[in-house]
């Protein structure tokens, strides 16, 4: 029998040689089988190889079949490190011992290259996502639907993309009640998702990706793609295709920026962590934000592109660094940026002494002074949740200007800012009711229910004139969301396109973490309301590889509706 000395994979492993006779031709057994039957000893099978993977150590085999359609015709074979790989498209025998872990895979012991013609092998045309991943393990595919790009977030730490048949993957409960309603999105999703894998474990080289075209490394979420092709496979908790041939994109464009109608536009806008470090040019890395005064630098032009491109006369900041109000606070540093982008240098922020709040971060209010002009006091909420976990909300009420006189109606605005979802320390109520909200969702229902009485007192003097605008950390159908449109409050983005249903991308499903909510009289002075895709789209490096511009200046989108507020 011909057995090239490159082949014998197991006589690097002394031990596996010693104690696993070779086996006879005839002991080989059906790809299937391996699958079916749980084994003790040693398992032969024969096949064609598909995919080989340095990367992943070892290359996947697969055979003309056994009949049995639940059960998979293809294996990936783990080979010793440092020892070729077969060649692609040869005929193997490989002898190994079955390993049951995510899925199963054969422990190489052996491989022998056959001199005879491997079996023809074609694969398997997928139209829509099959029912069940399992029953296509280790089997070689391509893909005849489109799909969309639809999550990047371990694009640069592993080399893959999340994409999904049929369009994009919305958050369950952006689109569906927590509970059962958001259960069924959930299962749909899972359906409808596919990882695109490099073959590697590593980091890809530079943040390339091989099987992009290099005018397509920074392909935004929602393009479409084409051309998929390769081996299915089970990693780090999902199915996956290890790709075998370049994808075929067909790369989203970047949107312009927003314009709206009305005469007062409101914007919001999480700044994620803006903090400047000692205000001077020293103190990084900072806590939570740029690790020097470059990235201080790109994170600030990006900031400052994105707020005037949006044209707004007020704009409520979420992520600011809670470090005072002097000319060396992040909140004076920001609006000395803005002022020096433009000829008019009209822009500042609402001063509420101290805080608010004692977080590290805290919401902001910035506005321009040619256009509306602040109307009494600030004013906070704080106590209760807003002491430690949601951060300290803040009210201002304005008045629209022309020349320099009130003209028009008074509005207030209300930054907010509400607990996150991630599970550190959440107790009793605020552990993951599996519902679909994460973790403290009773912290932020709590905040939010104290917040909407709060306004009921109208603390700025402006009745329900009232914008509560900002990251309330919970997607549209989430119950600190309904606490407000439940009591009468307004969504101008509700009943809108799936474009205006997100703002955020996590995990490859989008939603939207960030909400303007409008008291009904103000409400009925709505002339349009937008958000700007500037950001959740964007491939996380963005900001690294451009030198400016408003491309991922943040991790969500911002947002901005425009009101009919001025004359009579």
């Amino acid at each position: 029998m011909f057995r090239p000395v490159a082949t014998l994979l197991a006589c690097a492993l002394l031990a596996a040689c010693q104690s696993t006779a070779p086996a006879p031709a005839d002991a080989t057994i059906a790809i299937g089988e391996l699958h079916r039957v749980p084994m003790a000893g040693p398992a032969q099978i024969e096949g064609r190889v598909t995919a080989r993977f340095e990367g992943l150590g070892g290359f996947f085999v697969q055979d003309a079949g056994d009949g049995d359609a639940a059960t998979p015709d293809a294996v990936f074979v783990q080979v010793p490190a440092g020892l070729p790989l077969p060649a692609l498209g040869a005929h193997v025998r490989a002898l190994g011992m079955r390993d049951d872990g995510d899925v199963v895979r054969l422990k190489g012991q052996r491989v022998e290259v056959l001199p005879t013609p491997a079996p023809a092998i074609a694969p398997v045309v997928l139209d829509a996502p099959p029912a069940d991943w399992s029953a296509l393990a280790g089997t070689w595919v391509r893909i005849a639907a489109p799909l969309t790009l639809t999550g990047q977030h371990e694009r640069t730490r592993r080399g893959t993309l999340a994409a999904s048949f049929d369009g994009r993957l919305f958050t369950p409960t952006e689109v569906a009640r927590p509970g059962a309603g958001a259960a069924r999105v959930a299962g749909d999703n899972a359906r409808r998702r596919v990882l695109l894998d490099d073959g590697r474990e590593e980091a890809p080289v530079d943040g390339q990706l091989w099987y992009l075209p290099d005018t397509a490394q920074a392909l935004r979420s929602g393009s479409v793609l084409t051309g998929v092709e390769g081996v299915v496979d089970h990693r780090h908790g999902a199915w996956r295709l290890q790709l075998t041939a370049p994808l075929i994109p067909q790369p989203a464009s970047r949107p312009e920026a927003p314009v709206v109608g009305g005469d007062v536009r409101v914007a919001a806008f999480n700044l994620q962590n803006l903090f400047n470090g000692d205000g001077r040019g020293g103190g990084f890395p900072t806590p939570r934000g740029a690790r020097t005064q470059a990235e201080l630098t790109r994170q600030l032009e990006g900031l400052v592109a994105t707020i005037v491109a949006l044209d707004a006369d007020v704009a409520a900041l979420m992520e600011l660094e809670n470090d005072g109000y002097d000319a060396q606070s992040s909140i004076a540093m920001l609006v000395d940026a803005l002022n020096a982008e433009g000829p008019a240098h009209d822009w500042r922020f609402v001063d509420a002494g101290t805080g608010p709040g004692t977080n590290a971060i805290r919401v902001g209010l910035i506005y321009r002074a040619t256009r509306v002009r602040p109307k009494g006091q600030p004013a906070i909420l704080d106590g209760g949740p807003f002491a430690e976990l949601s951060r300290v909300p803040l009210a201002q009420a304005f008045v629209p200007l022309r020349n320099g006189r009130a003209d028009g109606l008074d509005f207030s605005v209300v930054a907010v800012h509400l607990k996150s979802k991630g599970c550190s320390e959440a107790t009793g109520a605020d552990t993951d009711q599996r519902d679909g909200q994460a973790c403290w969702n009773a912290t932020r229902v709590d905040s939010a229910q104290r917040l909407r009485d709060w306004l009921a007192t109208a603390p700025t003097g402006t009745a329900d004139r009232v914008a509560v605008v900002g990251d309330f950390n919970a997607y549209a159908m989430e119950d600190p969301v309904r606490v407000f449109t439940d009591a009468g409050w307004r969504d101008p983005f509700a009943g809108g396109d799936g474009d205006t249903h997100y703002s955020f991308v996590f995990d490859g499903q989008a939603g939207r973490l960030d909400h303007l909510l409008l008291g009904p009289a103000l409400a009925a002075r709505v002339a349009g309301a937008a958000k700007w895709h500037s950001n959740a789209d964007e491939p996380a490096d963005t900001r690294e590889r451009e030198s400016a511009g408003p491309w991922r200046s943040s991790d969500h989108d911002p947002l901005v509706v425009g009101l009919r507020l001025r004359g009579r």
